[in-house]
């Protein structure tokens, strides 16, 4: 298992370091992420201690409400605009790194799909991962 994920944004004005496990990988199609992508579907690798994610640089922040009425805190780097984490106020603990902003990307391994009710005929997924029609519970 991976302990530490490191990463930034593109023009490297934020970095940061993250350990523990992810507990979470997944890729989302719903509308809120292919708009705030400019793609498809987004990608998140969530971790259950956001307290375990060191930051160096200052990110900015914008915040819209989820299919759940919760908002999602949307972390980006004030220079170059590049995505590089989320956090939820339903759960304040959780951070979700995009990790297209890992160093290495590679170690990202999706585990299912999220609102693939919502997915674009042109953004096809693998096969092989399970996807849900909304958000999963429980």
């Amino acid at each position: 298992m991976i302990s530490d994920y490191k990463g930034g944004c593109a023009c490297g004005a934020v970095r940061y370091e993250m350990s523990g496990t992810p507990i979470a990988q997944l890729l989302c199609q719903c509308q809120h992420c292919r708009q705030r992508s400019g793609t498809g579907h987004s990608a998140y690798l969530v971790f259950a201690q956001r307290d375990d994610l060191a930051l160096t640089g200052a990110v900015k922040s914008w915040s819209v409400a989820g299919d759940s009425g919760h908002e999602k805190h949307h972390a980006f780097c004030p220079h170059c605009g590049a995505p590089v984490f989320v956090t939820f106020a339903a759960a304040p603990q959780m951070v979700a790194i995009h990790p297209g902003s890992l160093d290495d990307p590679s170690l990202f391994a999706p585990q299912f799909v999220t609102y693939a009710s919502r997915a674009q005929s042109w953004d096809s997924m693998d096969a092989a991962l399970q996807k849900f029609a909304t958000m999963p519970t429980g």
